[in-house]
């Protein structure tokens, strides 16, 4: 499901998300705090008594707030999203987190980033090129599974997207099966060949005219410029993306060279 407000820390200038430098380093301090050794608790209560106002803008902090901000994968920078936390750091608050966590007998949130798999953000759907994710079904029961489901496929509490859901097992059999493809026909590399990129579309156009009247509405409730955004890196990603055709193919070649068929 699509946020529709940045998480703290974060922006919109000029139809982009920026660093909002002043609450980037509040979220710096939360994650090097627990990292050192804090607990959700005692991060929150500083907060709280120093006035810092959370993403409601109100100074008020909670254990489970701030648990949400160090789960929060975006802070590790990606197309839409600069970066305000180093991957190590990062790595080091779940390691932690989930140290904890066992030792009160409890499990993380299921779909959250550390029960993702190597598939995490490998996978696009075919209908409307959203990322699939890893979801856990009937947590915790007899009949509990895992399935990898568009990221749209639930939206604004309704179902948007009704392309096929997958197993884990199914995944890995579709890997293999390209890649087996690949190691019988290597020749089908040679024939992949990069385009020119495209000129700007009339849709990227009007989203661009659309996000700058918005700013100049200045009606930061309107829920409308977060989807554009987004729809917007979509487009930027889709076209910008054949640059990496030459280089990704080569480091295929080179991870397939010394595999025998």
């Amino acid at each position: 499901m699509i946020q529709r407000h940045l998480p703290t820390g974060y922006k919109m200038v000029d139809g982009k998300i920026v660093l909002n430098e002043e609450m980037a380093g509040i979220i710096k301090e939360i994650f090097a705090d627990y990292a050192e050794g804090k607990s959700l608790k005692a991060i929150a209560q500083e907060l709280t008594e120093r006035g810092i106002p959370t993403a409601n803008k109100k100074p008020s902090w909670s254990h489970s707030v701030v648990g949400r901000i160090l789960q929060n994968v975006k802070y590790k920078g990606d197309e839409l999203y600069p970066k305000l936390i180093e991957s190590g750091i990062f790595r080091q608050v779940q390691e932690r987190r989930e140290t904890v966590e066992r030792k009160l007998g409890r499990t993380l949130q299921f779909n959250a980033m550390q029960n993702q798999t190597a598939f995490s953000g490998k996978f696009r759907c075919g209908e409307c090129g959203e990322n699939y994710r890893k979801y856990v079904e009937h947590a915790g029961k007899p009949s509990e599974k895992s399935m990898w489901k568009c990221k749209h496929y639930i939206y604004q509490n309704r179902v948007l997207c009704r392309n096929h859901h997958f197993t884990e097992e199914s995944l890995k059999a579709i890997f293999i099966g390209a890649t087996n493809q690949l190691l019988r026909q290597r020749w089908m590399l040679e024939k992949v060949k990069p385009q020119e990129p495209p000129k700007m579309s009339l849709e990227l156009r009007d989203i661009e005219n659309r996000i700058k009247e918005l700013e100049q509405e200045e009606d930061y409730s309107n829920p409308e410029p977060p989807d554009l955004i987004i729809k917007r890196a979509q487009l930027y990603y889709a076209g910008s993306k054949i640059y990496n055709v030459s280089s990704n193919t080569e480091k295929l070649k080179e991870a397939l060279a010394e595999v025998n068929t």
